[in-house]
């Protein structure tokens, strides 16, 4: 049976003065992260330091390439050779 897909994510139109938005643009690229993930790391840690963070919330979604296995692509036993 296959598991019902995640709610979708709510999108917000938001305003903010430009140089408010560069400032924070500049900070999400100094931690590898688009303007709009930032915004969301922000908002969720200033909820989780007030508890006011749902438990329903889930964790930020990875983007980008998954991690690598830890078996890797072959398997556990690696590439077959003949020796």
């Amino acid at each position: 049976m296959t598991p019902p897909p995640p709610p979708a994510r709510k999108q917000v139109l938001l305003r903010l003065d430009p140089a408010v938005y560069e400032a924070l643009a500049r900070w999400a690229g100094d931690e590898l992260r688009s303007a709009n993930a930032q915004i969301e790391f922000l908002l969720r840690r200033a909820l989780a330091e007030s508890g006011r963070l749902p438990g329903s919330a889930g964790p930020i979604p990875r983007r980008g390439r998954p991690p690598k296995s830890p078996e890797g692509p072959a398997g556990p036993a690696g590439p077959a050779s003949d020796g």
